[in-house]
């Protein structure tokens, strides 16, 4: 850059200066230690007492470059140099004018530069005069709202009278100005500029210094406040303490701050809990709101908000627990198993949920407990039995008296854990009445996408129950409403086969009984023989539970002979079991010893097993009626008109007179009648029994069967194969016709049972017939004449044998 002719250039050394300014006029002492700077202090005193001070860029930097300098400093006269301890100068440097560097002379062994003096103008212009006043007022303003100035300062900067003197009095003084602003005034050449300047720092600084003025005001509000709750509290404390309400351990307000703190509530469910408390705190101890607000604050804290149980999951030894604790059971044993299994692939899931459905006795609340114990977690169980009210589900509003949180919240407070084995005991037990329906209630926590915010009127906050492994038992499902079946997972106990029976009491019953009593092995011996006869003729239920009943009988007679020293030792056998249980209660059907024309064996299936049944028909002469008796129900009875109406189609093929119907009267009995029998799995056997005394032709006494018929002679699937099955081969039966649709049920027949029964899979009632009559014989008192051999239209396949 071209210099004017006028400005002439001194040659000074250079002093940079770290976080610092100089301003002209100003006598400032400096400590001088790096090695450069002090040999440019030695020159200058060397050569007239005269050097350049210019601040760093960086203060950090420890060895700055001509790029590292400001271009404008300060040219100053040293006025005293004193050397310090540790050979570093103290120097006194007095400001003499403005300077811009033009270049460096040199940089070793200190720095040396030529630079241009920039003295200010001696003239005061009007401009300059206002710019000085306005200056000095907010000078005043800012010494009067920051105490980081001293006053005195004011005093100096109204005496000084030259405009550019005064904007570097006042910048220096700012002591928390930046320093780029003041290089910036430094480097203003023009009086007017530079007072410009100085007039918007303060102007800036005066804003900050409301700002802060404001925030402080609040600030000490604040803590007035605070000291002034905390002088109250510790008034309250003293009285509290005078009165006898108060001990060491601190206010009911201040455990209650400290629990839900420590309780890792959801932030929600906190601020809640914590206006309550201070709620609780403003009230009187005795007041009556305050009993409603601790008993809710009680709940708040006592509930297992982040508490949880680790799963253990231990495939191998949850499946020895479950098989320890229960005999059979396969299908949910495996499902639990499957849980686990995912469980331990996925460490976060949604918890199922499981809906047990069987008959009493079959141990659905005992597996809840196994499952519980198998995933080591905590066991709750609700009975919902009889619940007719909806806030037994979601609780009561605070607002009633005596009010409390549901029995589901009830029951994770019992478990002390987020993720228990929640049991829901007899689930189609449940009513409704005018006080709501529970059943509705209940498909929120059912309901694995909403159950993790579920909100009890009580708490009138959410509470996760996603955690939880719901398990429901029922007896029906019918009596299930269909939404609320709709969410559970359905697993059917139908009940123990009399092999499992025997064993369960083997394993499990009689060891038990054993304990209870005060017995051992060796005082009491019952065989196997015993177990089942007393199965057989002593219990008829789909459990055991009237099984262990009798086994308790025969423990405590036991006990009583050994107690009163009639024996050491009891030894129950088939032949003296009568003097213990009495005799046989109960009889289980036994297949007929001949065959016998016009009755045929059927298969029932009930809630304590399978059974065969006879059905018998009779023909008398009269005008086609069909007669039925038993206590049939009205499926039961359309099967017998529909197995009739096939009949009559077929009249010519089974060689029968095309209007017999209208000469006969049929009657159709189906034997305890004083038991309802309904369903149309009979209605292959009531058409076999018609055809039978129709023939004339016997039927197989070794055969039982079991399927729906239709019109056109069709044999449909029906259900309880597996029961059905079990009680044909208890009475005897080794022939079975079962729908070609039901081959896939035998699958859940045990295999010592499959192999015993021959089982002969049919689609039509020709084939039925083909396997359960036998040729007719020559009576005396028979009503038909016999006829001819039967022959069958059409070409069905041979009855397969399973």
């Amino acid at each position: 850059m071209a210099r004017k002719r006028s400005e002439q250039l001194l040659n000074l050394p250079l002093l940079p200066l770290k976080g610092q300014i100089v301003f002209p006029t100003m006598i400032v002492p400096l400590e001088v230690g790096r090695e450069k700077s002090m040999r440019a202090v030695e020159q200058a005193m060397n050569e007239g007492r005269r050097m350049v001070l210019a601040m760093q860029k960086d203060a950090k930097n420890e060895t700055p470059g001509p790029d590292d300098i400001y271009l404008v400093g300060t040219v100053v006269e040293i006025k005293q140099v004193v050397r310090v301890p540790g050979g570093t100068f103290k120097v006194v440097f007095e400001g003499v004018s403005r300077a811009r560097i033009d270049h460096y002379v040199s940089e070793e062994p200190y720095m040396r530069v030529a630079v241009v003096e920039v003295p200010d103008e001696v003239t005061r212009s009007a401009e300059a005069e206002a710019l000085m006043r306005m200056v000095i007022n907010q000078y005043e303003r800012y010494i009067k709202s920051s105490k980081k100035v001293p006053p005195e300062s004011l005093i100096t900067a109204v005496q000084v009278e030259e405009p550019g003197r005064l904007a570097d009095t006042v910048v220096a003084y700012l002591a928390n100005l930046e320093l780029k602003d003041k290089q910036a005034v430094l480097e203003a050449f023009d009086v007017v500029e530079r007072l410009e300047r100085v007039s918007d720092i303060l102007t800036r600084e005066m804003e900050v210094l409301d700002l802060e003025r404001k925030i402080n005001v609040r600030v000490r509000k604040q803590m007035e406040k605070t000291q002034r709750e905390y002088y109250l509290r510790e008034q309250i404390k003293a009285i509290q303490k005078e009165l006898g309400e108060r001990d060491d351990k601190g206010t009911e307000a201040e455990i209650f701050r400290q629990k839900i703190e420590e309780l890792g509530l959801p932030d929600e469910v906190k601020e809640k809990a914590l206006r309550e408390v201070d709620r609780l705190e403003k009230m009187p101890p005795m007041a009556a709101e305050a009993v409603v607000v601790r008993n809710y604050l009680d709940w708040i804290t006592s509930l297992p908000w982040s508490t949880t149980t680790e799963d253990q999951v231990d495939l191998k030894r949850a499946e020895e627990i479950l098989e320890s604790e229960h005999y059979g059971l396969k299908k949910p044993k495996d499902r639990i198993l499957e849980y686990l299994a995912v469980r331990k692939l996925v460490s976060k899931m949604k918890g199922p949920i499981l809906c047990l459905a069987g008959p009493p006795g079959v141990g659905k609340t005992s597996l809840a407990k196994s499952v519980a114990n198998a995933l080591g977690r905590k066991f709750v169980r609700m009975s919902l039995g009889g619940v007719r009210d909806e806030a037994e589900i979601r609780g009561h509003r605070r607002t009633y008296v005596g009010a409390l949180p549901g029995r589901i919240i009830q029951g994770m407070r019992q478990a002390g854990s987020k993720n228990p084995v929640f049991l829901l005991d007899e689930i189609d037990k449940m009513s409704s009445d005018f006080r709501g329906d529970p059943a509705s209630a209940l498909l929120e926590v059912l309901d694995p996408e909403q159950n993790h915010a579920f909100v009890d009127h009580y708490l009138e906050a959410p509470f996760d129950l996603s955690g939880v492994l719901f398990i429901t038992t029922a007896n029906v499902v019918w009596n299930i409403p269909r939404p609320l079946l709709d969410r559970m997972e359905l697993i059917s106990l139908s009940g123990y086969t009399e092999d499992e029976k025997v064993e369960i009491a083997k394993r499990h019953l009689l060891p038990k009984q054993r304990r209870d009593h005060g017995l051992s092995e060796a005082n009491l011996e019952v065989s196997e023989n015993v177990l089942r006869s007393i199965v057989r003729e002593h219990t008829r239920e789909a459990g055991v539970r009237n099984l262990e009943r009798q086994l308790a009988t025969i423990c405590r007679k036991a006990a009583r002979e050994i107690a009163t020293g009639n024996a050491e030792a009891v030894r129950v056998t088939t032949q003296n079991l009568h003097t213990y249980l009495g005799a046989p209660r109960y009889q289980w059907g036994k297949r007929a010893k001949e065959d016998q024309v016009g009755v045929a064996t059927g298969m029932v299936y009930t809630e304590v097993g399978g059974d065969i049944l006879p059905i018998e028909v009779s023909l008398m002469k009269g005008k086609g009626s069909l007669i039925l008796t038993g206590k049939l129900g009205e499926v039961m009875k359309e099967s017998a008109q529909a197995g009739l109406s096939y009949i009559r189609s077929r009249a010519r093929d089974l060689g029968l007179e095309e209007d017999f119907h209208s000469k006969y009267d049929i009657h159709i009995h189906v034997p305890e009648g004083a038991v309802p029998k309904e369903g149309p799995s009979a209605g292959i056997a009531m058409a076999t029994a018609v055809v039978s005394a129709l023939t004339h032709r016997p039927v197989r006494a070794d055969v039982a069967m079991t399927g729906e018929i239709t019109l056109r002679g069709r044999v449909l699937p029906i259900g309880g194969v597996k029961e059905k099955l079990l009680g044909a081969h208890r009475a005897g039966i080794t022939q079975i016709i079962l729908p070609r649709e039901n081959e896939k049920d035998l699958e859940e027949v045990p295999g010592n049972v499959r192999k015993k029964l021959q089982v002969h899979l049919v689609d039509h009632m020709d084939e039925v017939l083909r396997v359960a009559l036998l040729e007719a014989k020559e009576s005396d008192d028979q009503i038909l004449p016999p006829p001819d051999p039967l022959g069958v239209e059409g070409s069905h396949p041979a009855s397969p044998v399973v």
